[in-house]
C-alpha cells in the first residue's frame, strides 16, 4: 500500500512542498529512504522506528520504502521525521482517513517527543500558498507557524498525542495566532554620547534616508558607540519587512520560540575575521550569511581595513542590487540583502593620525598602504564619510544632557513619511533606494545648485555613482528641513560628506 503525506522542505530561505510517499511491500524487512536525502534524513529511519515502538504501536515487519518527492531536489534536515512516521502508520493501516489538506513537519526523539526545527516560518508560508489548511508542527514552533496566516496550526508535543488526535480520540487544540508584545528593553541611546554633534548629524541623515556611513577616527573617539545607537533612531519595520527578516532568521535558527517575529530592525556586527561565505551566505546547506541576516536593518563592520579583501569586495554587488547571488556546486541561490552599511575604521595603522597627542608613528606611505586595503569601488558606494574627532575634556564634563534618541527619531520619522508619500506606488521606500531614472524628477537642482554640483564634480573628481549618491543625500537633508526642493545649502552639506581628504596621508 502506498500513502502520500504532505510535508515541506527548504531551498535556501524559501519553503516548498514535499510529499513523503511510503510503500509497504512483502519481502525481507528493510527500511529505505530515497529522494536525494542527506545524512540527517537517512538517520530518520532509526528515530522513526524507535518513536513508533515507544508510542504503543507495533512497527510493521515489511519492506518499507519512503520516497521524498520531488526526487530531484536534495533533502536536508530533520523536519521529515514526522511525515515519515505518519506515512508508515497510515500505510500499515494504523491510521485511517487522514485529512487531505494537512501537512506535517518536525523532528522526532527516540521516545516519541517532537522537537523543534529551523525554517518553520518560510515553510508555513509555502504550505499556505500550496493550499494546505492544517499544519502540524512541533509545539516549540507553533507560534512561529501562525505568523504565516491562513492556516490552522497544531502544536505537537509527542507522537502519541498526534496519533490520538488523528484517530479522533483526543483532539489537539489549535494554536492561537501569536501577537507581538510591546518591546520593553531600551536600545542604546544617543544621550549617552557626549559631544560629537557633527557625527550625530550624519547619523540622523543616514537614518532618515537609509544611507551608508563610514566613521573614521582614532581609538576611543566613540565610533562604535555611535554606530550601535543608530537602531534607536531608525523607523520600525512594517509587517511585511518583519516577516521577511524573521523568515531569514528562522532558517538560520536564530529566532526565539517565545517571540518569533522580529519587531526591531536587525543589527549585525560580524568580527573582522569572518570569511566571505560567512558574510554572503552559502556553504554546503546554502544558508544565509550576515548580509542577509541584516536585511532591512544595519550591517556594522568595525575595524574595516582589518577585514580580508575578498570579504569586503563581496559586498559591492549587494550594495547596488539589495540581494546576494550565491552560486555553488550544490546550486544557485538568491538571498535578500537590503541592508544599511555602517563602517568604522582608524585613520592609520597605529590609529593616532590627527590625534592631539601627536602619538602617530606612521609615515605617509604607511597611511596610504593602510587605507588602500579598502578599494575605491567600495568607498564609492558609501554615501557619507565622516571624521570622528577626539572628544574634548569639556564635552565629557558637560552638565547639560545631550539630545536623546527619541527626539532625533521624531525628525527621522517625519522625513521618512515625506519619502513614503513621495514614492507611493513604487518599490522605493527611502531616498537611498532611488534609481537613476527617478533622480531627475525628485532631485532636481536650481541654477545655484547646478553650479555647485558641477564645481564639486570637477574639483573632487566624483564618479557618476558618487554624483548620484550626493544628490540622494541632499534630498534627505532637504526632507529633514521640510523643503520640497533641494537648495544650495542642502547640496553643500551633502558634498562635504564626500570629503575623501580624511582618508589621505
Amino acid at each position: 500500500m502506498v500513502v502520500s503525506i504532505r510535508s515541506l522542505g527548504l531551498n535556501g530561505i524559501s519553503g516548498y512542498e514535499v510529499s513523503a510517499e511510503c510503500f509497504l511491500s512483502g519481502g525481507l524487512p528493510a527500511f529505505d529512504i530515497v529522494g536525494l536525502p542527506d545524512a540527517a534524513v537517512r538517520e530518520a529511519r532509526e528515530r522513526v522506528r524507535a518513536a513508533v515502538k515507544n508510542c504503543g504501536v507495533k512497527f510493521p515487519v515489511s519492506r518499507i520504502t519512503v520516497n521524498l518527492a520531488p526526487a530531484n531536489r536534495k533533502k536536508a534536515g530533520t523536519m521529515y521525521d514526522l511525515p515519515i512516521f505518519i506515512g508508515i502508520l497510515a500505510a500499515a493501516e494504523e491510521l485511517k482517513k487522514l485529512p487531505p489538506d494537512a501537512a506535517f513537519l518536525g523532528e522526532l526523539s527516540l521516545t516519541g517527543a517532537v522537537r523543534g526545527v529551523s525554517g518553520v516560518l518560510p515553510m508555513a508560508m509555502a504550505a499556505r500558498d500550496a493550499g494546505v489548511k492544517q499544519l502540524f508542527v512541533p509545539a516549540e514552533n507553533a507560534a512561529e507557524a501562525t505568523l504565516a496566516g491562513g492556516l490552522t496550526v497544531y502544536g505537537v508535543s509527542d507522537v502519541a498525542a498526534l496519533v490520538a488526535h488523528l484517530r479522533g480520540e483526543m483532539p489537539i487544540a489549535p494554536k492561537e495566532p501569536w501577537l507581538p508584545e510591546e518591546e520593553t528593553e531600551a536600545l542604546p541611546d544617543l544621550r549617552d554620547v557626549m559631544g560629537q554633534e557633527n557625527v550625530k548629524r550624519a547619523l540622523e541623515i543616514a537614518a532618515a534616508g537609509g544611507h551608508n556611513l563610514l566613521l573614521i577616527g582614532s581609538p576611543g573617539s566613540g565610533k562604535s558607540m555611535l554606530a550601535k545607537r543608530l537602531p534607536s533612531i531608525l523607523p520600525d519595520m512594517t509587517r511585511d519587512e518583519a516577516l521577511a527578516v524573521s523568515g531569514i532568521w528562522s532558517v538560520a535558527g536564530l529566532t526565539d520560540p517565545g517571540s518569533p517575529l522580529l519587531s526591531r530592525r536587525p543589527f549585525r556586527a560580524p568580527h573582522h575575521t569572518s570569511s566571505a561565505v560567512a558574510l554572503s551566505g552559502g556553504g554546503p546547506a546554502l544558508r544565509p550569511g550576515e548580509m542577509s541576516l541584516a536585511h532591512n536593518g544595519v550591517l556594522f563592520l568595525d575595524e574595516l581595513p582589518e577585514f580580508h579583501r575578498d570579504v569586503l569586495e563581496a559586498m559591492r554587488q549587494p550594495l547596488e542590487d539589495g540581494e546576494v547571488t550565491v552560486s555553488r556546486a550544490g546550486g544557485t541561490l538568491r538571498l535578500p540583502a537590503g541592508f544599511q552599511l555602517i563602517c568604522a575604521m582608524n585613520p592609520c595603522r597605529c590609529g593616532w593620525k590627527g590625534h592631539p597627542s601627536g602619538k602617530c608613528t606612521c609615515s605617509r606611505r604607511d597611511v596610504e598602504r593602510y587605507v588602500e586595503k579598502i578599494s575605491g569601488p567600495l568607498l564609492d558606494r558609501i554615501d557619507l564619510h565622516i571624521n570622528v574627532p577626539s572628544v574634548e575634556y569639556e564635552a565629557l564634563r558637560r552638565k547639560t544632557a545631550p539630545e536623546d534618541s527619541a527626539v532625533v527619531r521624531g525628525r527621522v520619522l517625519m522625513a521618512r513619511a515625506l519619502q513614503l508619500a513621495r514614492f507611493a506606488g513604487s518599490d522605493v521606500k527611502c531616498n537611498a533606494q532611488l534609481p537613476p531614472s527617478m533622480l531627475a524628477t525628485f532631485c532636481e537642482l536650481d541654477a545655484a545648485g547646478d553650479r555647485l554640483m558641477k564645481s564639486a564634480f570637477e574639483r573632487m573628481g566624483l564618479t557618476a555613482r558618487s554624483h548620484d549618491r550626493v544628490l540622494r543625500v541632499a534630498r534627505t537633508i532637504a526632507d529633514l528641513e521640510g523643503s520640497e526642493r533641494i537648495e544650495a545649502p542642502h547640496l553643500a552639506e551633502a558634498v562635504q560628506y564626500r570629503n575623501t581628504e580624511i582618508l589621505k596621508g
